[in-house]
């Protein structure tokens, strides 16, 4: 009987503290506040997913790809070398990489001198390939890419960098002299230094080359008057798919690369070859110099046009949607952010009877 007197007890003391927390809505405030912690996890969650999308877009479409590969250059031990860096890298940085992962320092300077040497240097800044073409299947060139990475696969030493901040402000030719400069602050090993016509370049002493033959005859005479442990430093900077020597035929990166490549292969020099885009000086300087002539002049070409054409418009409606795209997802996220703030209570308590 003190048993059952000891349950009965309990057993009404729970029901009177039930009977409490339903009249004082103490459960409907636990499970209110449960929810609304719920429903802030969710909304933070997507502002969290769509910030990270977005940065991701954004860090893509201002990314370019780099390869630095050599047929002849191997570890010590004669295995292969293969690398690739994630990292997305300024072009300065990578710069720093071509000239002491790669090992350019070795045999452009005069005084890092190896016994594993290479003849000539070459250089490719493209203006077309971006980080989203090397992965994509959908890419603008296909045959660029498959070229590339034919060289890459088929060398005893190669680098791959995928995501490179284009650069803004200076050119890569430039950076690309400026880091051989701070490689070499002593003194500068290279026997001779060739750019083309279409590289921005303010050094007078440089020698420039118009077009591709003009390369490839280069080479050939570097290979009777080079001496044995000299290294030659070849930069061909590309005007883009549009680009048209003065012969009249038009050279795409594709090849122009294969071309030279295979030019210095016949040869039989031994050479290493970096490949870089850069597409946000797709405008030579020329182009843009004679262009600015004839605005000033009123005069105007054919091959010149100052109105929007199909390619044109297409930019800017793309550009326009991809503005209206953002400010609909942010109207968005602050929608859902709100609605993870509003706190309803759920059940209310029935009128009492007057």
């Amino acid at each position: 009987t003190a048993t059952q007197g000891v349950g009965e007890a309990v057993s009404s003391n729970l029901g009177r503290e039930e009977n409490i927390k339903a009249h004082f809505g103490l459960k409907h405030l636990t499970d209110c506040s449960t929810t609304k912690m719920m429903k802030i996890q969710i909304g933070v969650l997507a502002c969290l997913i769509a910030l990270s999308v977005i940065e991701f877009g954004l860090a893509s479409a201002n990314t370019v790809p780099a390869f630095l590969w050599s047929p002849h250059l191997q570890r010590a031990n004669g295995e292969m070398d293969e690398a690739v860096n994630y990292q997305v890298m300024s072009a300065k940085d990578l710069v720093g990489s071509v000239f002491t992962q790669g090992g350019w320092s070795n045999f452009l300077c005069s005084e890092k001198k190896v016994e594993q040497a290479v003849d000539v240097a070459l250089v490719f800044i493209g203006r077309e390939l971006r980080s989203s073409d090397v992965s994509s299947k959908k890419n603008s060139d296909p045959a660029l890419v498959n070229t590339l990475n034919n060289l890459f696969t088929a060398s005893n030493f190669s680098l791959a960098f995928p995501y490179i901040a284009a650069p803004e402000e200076e050119r890569m030719e430039s950076l690309l002299l400026s880091g051989l400069k701070e490689a070499c602050p002593h003194n500068v090993g290279v026997s001779n230094i060739v750019f083309s016509d279409s590289c921005l370049v303010e050094d007078g002493t440089i020698q420039k080359l118009s077009d591709l033959q003009s390369f490839k005859d280069h080479l050939l005479a570097r290979r009777e008057t080079r001496k044995e442990g000299e290294t030659d430093l070849v930069v061909l900077c590309s005007e883009g798919s549009e680009s048209i020597s003065e012969s009249g035929q038009s050279h795409s990166e594709r090849e122009s690369i294969s071309e030279l490549v295979s030019s210095v292969e016949q040869s039989g020099s031994k050479y290493t070859a970096l490949y870089v885009s850069d597409p946000y000086w797709y405008t030579s300087y020329k182009t843009l110099q004679r262009f600015l002539a004839e605005s000033a002049t009123g005069n105007s070409t054919a091959g010149v046009s100052t109105t929007c054409d199909e390619l044109c418009k297409f930019k800017s409606s793309l550009l326009e949607g991809i503005l209206v795209g953002i400010v609909f997802l942010l109207i968005l996220i602050s929608g859902l952010c709100c609605m993870a703030g509003i706190d309803t209570p759920t059940r209310f308590e029935t009128p009492q009877d007057s």
